[in-house]
């Protein structure tokens, strides 16, 4: 599979995931005084925080693979006396740190989403933990 057409279908993935977690709301046209609820699917936090792990592990691998090389490939430049060898050199810099840069971002979405979720399940305990003595008064009520 090439790259673009795995990137494609990476998006499309991406696109049926945000389609799926999205708010409900109140009606543009004015309805208010009706209650929107938030909808939090655990599973689809849970599948995007591991797509975004999933992408770094492949990333840390696969995007340092060309580095030893044109780091060796601008030294020799330089060593020949090359003008082109420095900025070879700073190409190699510049991706070093623009993917140790997209490498954090990758590993704190996945840590976040990762909180999120279980964050969200003891919100949820606590609120039905919170709920049960009232669910009791309203059988004795009956």
């Amino acid at each position: 599979m090439s790259f673009d057409d795995e990137w494609a279908q990476l998006r499309e993935a991406a696109a049926a995931r945000r389609r799926a977690m999205q708010i409900n709301s109140v009606p543009a046209e004015g309805g208010g005084g009706g209650s929107a609820d938030l909808v939090v699917n655990r599973d689809s936090l849970g599948a995007i925080g591991n797509d975004a792990y999933d992408l770094r592990v492949r990333l840390s691998k696969q995007g340092d693979q060309a580095r030893p090389a044109t780091f060796d490939a601008a030294i020799a430049l330089i060593n020949g006396n090359f003008a082109s060898g420095s900025a070879v050199l700073k190409v190699h810099d510049n991706w070093q740190t623009h993917l140790k840069t997209l490498l954090d971002s990758l590993a704190h979405i996945s840590n976040h989403l990762d909180y999120t979720k279980a964050q969200h399940a003891k919100d949820e305990a606590k609120v039905e933990g919170d709920l049960a003595p009232i669910s009791k008064l309203t059988e004795y009520m009956k």
